[in-house]
C-alpha cells in the first residue's frame, strides 16, 4: 500500500528519479532533432526558466548530457529551449530587410499620384 503524503513531504526517490529520467530523455530527443534539422549549428545547452531549474533540483551550469549544460534563459515555465551558436530567424530577418523602402520627398518635386482612369490601375493599389 502507498505511503500517505502530506503537504511539504519530499517526493519518494523513485518519483524524482523517474521525472529526471523523463526530462533527460526529452532533452536528448530535442537535441537529436535540432542537430538533424540544423547540421551547421552546435548545441551547447538547454535553456530553462528559473522556476523549472529549481523544481527539477538542477544547478545552472550543470552538465546534464555530454557537452550540454543547463542554463537559466528567462523563457517561460514548462518549456525548455535548445541553446546553440546558430541563427534560427535567418529567413525572417531577410524578409524584414527586403520590406524596407526608402522614400524621399523633396519640396520642389511634384507629388505624383496614380490616375484611377489609367488602364491597369486597380483600386487596391491606393
Amino acid at each position: 500500500m502507498g505511503a500517505t503524503r502530506y503537504a511539504g513531504d519530499e517526493e519518494p526517490m523513485e518519483d524524482a528519479t523517474g521525472k529526471i529520467a523523463k526530462n533527460l530523455e526529452r532533452f536528448a530527443q530535442a537535441l537529436a532533432a535540432h542537430d538533424r534539422e540544423n547540421p551547421t549549428h552546435n548545441a551547447y545547452g538547454i535553456g530553462l526558466s528559473y522556476f523549472d531549474l529549481e523544481r527539477l533540483a538542477l544547478e545552472e551550469g550543470e552538465e546534464i548530457l555530454p557537452g550540454i549544460k543547463i542554463y537559466v534563459d528567462g523563457g517561460v515555465s514548462g518549456n525548455f529551449r535548445i541553446l546553440c551558436d546558430g541563427e534560427h530567424d535567418e529567413d525572417e530577418e531577410e524578409e524584414r530587410e527586403e520590406e524596407v523602402v526608402v522614400a524621399i520627398l523633396t519640396p520642389d518635386a511634384p507629388l505624383m499620384l496614380p490616375n484611377p482612369d489609367e488602364p491597369g490601375h486597380s483600386p487596391s493599389e491606393n
